[in-house]
């Protein structure tokens, strides 16, 4: 029996396997597809708190090497600095979906990651004990947990019996990586149905991008869809062809309406489905990876309970209803409507006002997550600022700490508060910092005297120069002492 048992090796699934091996954990991916090449480039973009994540695992650089960084993102048609924001990572990364899945499957690889390629999970029966995995050829297999990360038409959702709620679709576009007849040139248009382009990616392929006409099936779109799209909008279908990409998507916004049904879990685009508008996807998939990690990760080796594993749905769900509404407003102003238009320029005089741009630009990086742990310091519940700190080993950065996933107390009192609490639970780190504590949206704010920082990154107690609360936060979040 296998400890956890993850279907489908995207971004998402990938992470998770990452964090769980970091965990301590006996974790197997099963992917359908027979390698990990993607047919297309597919999504690309990640954002500050999706950096930080890599960051704070130690593996940012090789996704930094390998992309384009953007100072702005955009809402409807207003630019939002994002080189204010407090953060080492002031930027999005411009990577597409097909790299960042092979530096994940390095990463997970260097781990001892066992992936098994060319096995398609038919539905799963949850038990008492356990969960059987159906595949399509052999099996069962049986493993203690099973999360699925296997996308929006997710089996493991579907066979768990998990439904979705949410807005359906209103529109759909095709997007292609094709070829042309002759020289491809950039093309770019927005409609009463929406936004069109032909964008050249240097190898003499084409990604196309173009809203169809009306709704269209749920059935995979031939290249004779996107033909006759490209002639309704533009007159010509440009002469595509040896389409290496062919799919298509709609602004349906749909979210499950949990995370967990007993010892089946969800992630990434299994949890949740939306525009692409924004670039969200890959991030918020990273996100929950992170966040179930480690959790998943105690639950199995008997150091916390199952009520940890609440905290997941409790604290994704909510963050991800947030992004999606985000999306749903985003994709509102990606068409030509004289209404939407008016709405939209208003908007943009307000965002240009000096700070308004502020939250959305952090609502859309993932830097203005905050989980409600309760009342107290404005760091509880948001995620740990990179500090410059010095410990007896000398200078190091906070994120540095967290490159193994272990909890850790950052004691700035001097007066070792955790002596005799943290029972080996957690990193003890006495350090100092002189600088200031700024917060996104928030600004500065006054400096604990300690810190307590889940694997995760962000912050499940602070310290006001006594250690009130700590043994408690050390019990919800590190497990029972003796555990």
């Amino acid at each position: 029996m296998h400890d956890v048992v993850i279907v489908g090796s995207g971004p998402t699934g990938l992470m998770l396997a990452g964090e769980l091996r970091l965990a301590g954990v006996d974790a197997v991916v099963l992917e359908r597809r027979e390698s990990q090449e993607l047919a297309g480039s597919r999504g690309g973009g990640i954002h500050s708190r999706t950096l930080e994540l890599l960051d704070q695992r130690g593996i940012v650089d090789r996704f930094l090497a390998e992309g384009k960084t953007i100072n702005a993102a955009t809402f409807g048609n207003t630019p939002l600095d994002l080189g204010g924001l407090p953060t080492r990572h002031p930027y999005t990364l411009a990577l597409f979906q097909n790299h960042i899945e092979r530096l994940l499957l390095e990463r997970v690889e260097e781990l001892g990651v066992q992936v098994r390629r060319g096995v398609e999970v038919t539905g799963v029966e949850a038990d008492d004990g356990g969960v059987d995995v159906q595949l399509g050829a052999g099996g069962p297999l049986r493993a203690r947990y099973v999360v699925g990360t296997d996308g929006g038409r997710s089996t493991v959702r579907r066979s768990a019996g998990i439904t979705m709620a949410g807005p359906d679709a209103t529109r759909s576009s095709l997007i292609a990586e094709v070829k042309v007849a002759g020289e491809p040139v950039q093309q770019g248009k927005v409609d009463a149905r929406g936004i069109h382009g032909l964008y050249p990616m240097g190898d003499g392929t084409v990604r196309v991008v173009v809203t169809e006409a009306a709704l269209g099936p749920t059935t995979e779109p031939t290249l004779a869809d996107l033909r006759q799209a490209l002639t309704d909008v533009f007159g010509t279908d440009f002469g595509v062809h040896s389409p290496t990409w062919l799919s298509r998507f709609t602004d349906a916004t749909r979210q499950a309406e949990t995370y967990r049904k007993g010892r089946v879990l969800l992630a990434g685009d299994a949890a949740h489905v939306h525009s692409p508008t924004g670039g969200l996807g890959i991030g918020l998939g990273v996100q929950d990876a992170v966040n179930l990690g480690w959790k998943l990760g105690q639950v199995v080796r008997g150091l916390s309970g199952e009520e940890l594993l609440e905290t997941y749905h409790a604290e994704r769900h909510q963050a991800g209803e947030r992004a999606l509404k985000y999306t749903m407003a985003q994709s509102l102003f990606q068409k030509s409507d004289p209404r939407q238009e008016a709405l939209r320029d208003l908007l943009g005089e307000v965002l240009r006002v000096e700070g308004a741009g502020v939250p959305i630009a952090a609502l859309v990086t993932g830097l203005d997550v905050a989980y409600d742990l309760g009342a107290g310091h404005p760091l509880l519940g948001r995620r740990m600022p990179d500090l410059d700190v010095t410990t007896a080993e000398g200078p190091i950065r906070v994120f540095e700490l967290l490159h193994q996933a272990r909890p850790l107390l950052l004691d700035f009192s001097g007066q070792e508060l955790g002596a005799g609490l943290s029972n080996g639970r957690v990193r003890d780190v006495p350090a100092t910092y002189d600088g200031g504590w700024q917060l996104p949206v928030l600004g500065a704010v006054g400096a604990p005297a300690a810190v307590l920082v889940r694997p995760d990154g962000y912050v499940a107690w602070v310290g006001a120069g006594s250690a009130d609360g700590l043994a408690e936060a050390l019990d919800t979040w590190c497990g029972r002492a003796g555990g």
